[in-house]
C-alpha cells in the first residue's frame, strides 16, 4: 500500500511539473507574440517619422525653388523621371503627379519605398506669382469626433479673402495605394478605406487624419500622411528673395 501511495505522488508531482513546463512555454509565446507586435508598431512609427522628415525637407526645397524662380515647380516628369515637367501645367489634375525630387535635390519617396505625390495651384507655378489676385486652392480635411470631415486647411470656398493652401505633399503609407520608386503601381486590398480611396484620386481636397488600422473606423482603415504649405510662409520667403511684384 506504502508502495502505491509514493507512486500516486510520484506521478502527481510530474502531471505537476509537465503543466508548470506547459504555463512557461505558453507565456514565452505570448511574449514572443507581444514582442513582435510591439516591434512592428514601433518600426511603423519609425518610418512614419522618417517619411514626415521626408516630407518637411521637401516643402523646404519647394519654398527654396519658389524663393530662387518665383514660382513653385511643376510635377515631375514622371514615375521614373524626378525632373520638373517641361510642360506647363493649367489644370488642377495636370498640377498633381509627383514631387520633381531631382530638381528639388531631395529624396522623393517615403519610407515605404513609394513615390511622394505632390499637388501645386497652377498660379503658383507661373511666374510672377501676383499676391493680389492669385489664389491657392488646396484643402486638408479630417474626421471630428462625430467622424464627419472638418477642415483642417482652407474651407470649402478658396479665394482672396479666404485662402487656402497653395500645395500639398501625400504619402499614401505602407497598405494601399502609391506608386513604387520603380514605377509600379500599388494595388488597394482594403475596400472600406474611403479616405484613402478619395486621397488616390483627388487633385484640391486631401485628407489628413490619424492613423487607424480599423476598417470600421469613420473613412475606414487609413495610413496617408498629407503635409501642406501655409500661404503666408511661401509669401514671406519669397518676399523676402524679392519674389514677389
Amino acid at each position: 500500500m506504502a508502495a502505491c501511495r509514493k507512486l500516486a505522488a510520484k506521478r502527481r508531482r510530474q502531471r505537476g511539473a509537465a503543466l508548470l513546463l506547459l504555463l512557461a512555454m505558453t507565456s514565452v509565446g505570448a511574449a514572443a507574440v507581444l514582442v513582435s507586435a510591439l516591434n512592428h508598431d514601433t518600426a511603423q512609427l519609425r518610418r512614419s517619422q522618417q517619411t514626415l522628415a521626408r516630407m518637411a525637407q521637401a516643402r523646404d526645397a519647394l519654398l527654396g525653388f519658389a524663393a530662387a524662380n518665383g514660382r513653385l515647380p511643376r510635377p515631375a516628369t514622371s514615375a521614373l523621371d524626378g525632373h520638373e515637367a517641361l510642360a506647363p501645367c493649367t489644370t488642377e489634375q495636370d498640377c498633381t503627379g509627383f514631387l520633381p525630387w531631382v530638381t528639388l535635390g531631395v529624396d522623393g519617396a517615403d519610407a515605404w519605398g513609394k513615390l511622394l505625390r505632390y499637388s501645386v495651384t497652377p498660379a503658383y507655378t507661373q511666374s510672377p506669382v501676383r499676391r493680389i489676385s492669385t489664389v491657392a486652392t488646396k484643402t486638408v480635411q479630417d474626421r471630428g469626433a462625430d467622424g464627419e470631415l472638418v477642415y483642417r486647411v482652407g474651407q470649402s470656398g478658396c479665394d482672396l479673402g479666404a485662402q487656402c493652401a497653395p500645395l500639398v505633399l501625400l504619402s499614401h503609407g505602407r497598405s494601399n495605394f502609391g506608386v513604387s520608386v520603380q514605377g509600379v503601381a500599388q494595388a488597394n486590398t482594403d475596400a472600406g478605406n474611403i479616405d484613402e480611396q478619395a486621397n488616390a484620386g483627388a487633385s484640391v481636397h486631401f485628407i489628413g487624419r490619424a492613423a487607424n488600422a480599423n476598417p470600421n473606423a469613420p473613412g475606414g482603415a487609413f495610413d496617408d500622411l498629407v503635409l501642406s504649405l501655409p500661404l503666408s510662409t511661401l509669401y514671406k520667403q519669397m518676399e523676402a528673395a524679392h519674389r514677389l511684384p
